[in-house]
């Protein structure tokens, strides 16, 4: 059994690997398709033309890249460790601001308790 800390590495090594292997799928899928668009454009279609290929092809390889930024660049430095850096900052701002409000709240309404006589049966003995 691994400890949780280790647990943590495995999990974060196993979706970066994860995220890597689909990208690299991604890229197979594009090459290929581009090759299957090309030949659909130069010998199926009548109108040659037109080179509605490219067009296909350059907005796939806009998304391919959107995809390999976001695993290779975004990923890597927006990782686990970044998040909790962030939630924690978030959860500090959060913490003073409550404080500020309290704060506020006791000083513009004063919680004042009212004197009890002392023959009152309310009154703590």
């Amino acid at each position: 059994m691994m400890d949780p800390v280790q647990h943590e590495l495995y999990e974060d090594a196993r979706i970066r690997v994860k995220q890597k292997k689909w990208l690299f799928f991604h890229l197979v899928v594009f090459v290929l398709g581009s090759i299957f668009l090309y030949v659909a454009n130069e010998y199926l279609v009548q109108d040659k033309t037109v080179k509605w290929y490219l067009w296909a092809t350059s907005i796939w390889a806009l998304l391919f890249l959107l995809h390999a930024i976001n695993v290779l660049i975004v990923n890597r430095f927006m990782n686990k460790k970044w998040e909790r850096t962030q939630i924690d900052k978030l959860m500090e701002k959060q913490l003073k601001r409550r404080e500020q409000l309290e704060q506020q709240v006791a000083r513009e309404f004063p919680v004042s308790t009212p004197e009890l006589p002392n023959d009152s049966p309310e009154r703590p003995i």
